[in-house]
């Protein structure tokens, strides 16, 4: 899968890009038809731990899903983002088999 990532604030190492690129990979073992992922890390200036936002949008055949954590660690917001897009990807194949 094509994945168009940006981070904002701050460089995103390899071993970031790649633990996302692997992750989303996965999503694809539930619905086939993903056409690109676009994948946003941003930092906010806080002082709490939780200042870490990922944002994850996936273009699908008939719409885009999109999901927005926020954690302490880029690693867990994208953990997270993927189990969501999991789900929602489940639902979407179910109704599409549904009208088949």
């Amino acid at each position: 899968m094509k994945m168009n990532l940006q981070s904002v604030n701050f460089n995103a190492d390899q071993k970031l890009i790649d633990f996302t690129q692997k992750k989303l990979d996965k999503l694809e073992n539930y619905f086939d038809k993903i056409i690109h992922a676009d994948v946003f890390f941003k930092v906010q200036n806080t002082s709490g731990k939780e200042n870490k936002i990922t944002e994850i949008l996936i273009s699908i055949p008939g719409g885009d899903l999109m999901v927005k954590k926020t954690c302490s660690k880029f690693e867990a917001c994208v953990d997270e983002c993927v189990s969501s897009l999991q789900r929602q990807l489940i639902k979407k194949k179910e109704k599409m088999s549904a009208h088949v």
